[in-house]
């Protein structure tokens, strides 16, 4: 590259698409297990923007905690990376691959090739991209129902279990806890009127008396999880790739993604053979 075409390249930088647009369109993407944003997690290994103002080239470059991370958890990341850069404004080009993952070769050209999920791993794609997300959006939903009826069981150490089962949306306070809440419902499709039941199964319908104490210790062990695999993960990040700690944000007591990112609807590209 000569020195002129570098200066010029540069001075477009300073309108065209930045660092800062791709990695805020990052923390869009969620781990869907986890739960949490790929940049929180330090997943983000590197970036790189080339190009011109109005025709960037952005190739980033994700790592995961061990090489034998599920390998539809590691396309959807990978492919929802590329379909959130690709809308940003002056991008002509994405570029994204997965280092250091034992379906590493097999999802960058499946991702290069825009093939989809059913199209890159063919026979062994059991499942449609869209039927997993669904699978956690449940799952997601189920932690934030349990953290709301248990903060209100620990602020009430006189409420019994059995009665927030007939706790409605309306009868939660304001905060941050209700609000992750509510649109984990709409995430769903669920209602999120103030007379909405709080503890619901995933098709809306409410748990008789009876029932509540078992389907809240369901949804605690489905929070508890979803927390614990989370801090798993980090560990094993910062075990695998020295510095990569400093990549990564600790999310709020308490706090869900959407507190502090807006999460994007996605579109599922689909290729069959």
């Amino acid at each position: 590259m000569t020195a002129a075409l570098t200066e010029r390249t540069a001075r477009d930088r300073d309108t065209a698409v930045t660092g800062e647009d791709v990695r805020q369109a990052l923390g869009t993407v969620l781990d869907p297990e986890l739960d949490e944003p790929i940049t929180d997690l330090g997943f983000v290994r590197s970036l790189e923007i080339t190009g011109t103002r109005d025709s960037a080239v952005v190739t980033v470059h994700l790592r995961l905690p061990t090489s034998f991370c599920s390998p539809n958890f590691a396309y959807l990341m990978a492919s929802d990376s590329k379909d959130v850069i690709a809308a940003l404004p002056g991008v002509a080009q994405v570029i994204v691959e997965l280092d250091d993952h034992h379906d590493s070769e097999l999802i960058n050209a499946g991702l290069a090739a825009d093939a989809g999920y059913q199209g890159t791993f063919r026979h062994e794609a059991e499942h449609s991209l869209e039927e997993l997300r669904w699978t956690f959006r449940r799952k997601a939903h189920t932690a934030a129902m349990e953290r709301c009826l248990t903060e209100l069981l620990r602020a009430d150490p006189t409420l019994a279990e059995e009665s927030v089962g007939t706790v409605r949306l309306g009868d939660l306070p304001a905060g941050r806890t209700k609000d992750a809440l509510v649109r984990r419902r709409q995430a769903v499709g669920l209602p999120t009127a103030p007379d909405a039941v709080v503890l619901v199964d995933h098709e809306g319908v409410p748990y008789p008396a009876e029932k509540v104490p078992m389907a809240l210790r369901r949804a605690r062990s489905t929070r508890i999880s979803i927390d614990g695999n989370a801090h798993f993960c980090r560990g094993l990040l910062r075990t695998r790739y020295e510095g990569s700690g400093n990549d990564q944000t600790d999310r709020p007591e308490g706090a869900e993604p959407a507190d502090y990112h807006q999460l994007l609807a996605l579109t599922v590209k689909e290729i069959h053979p």
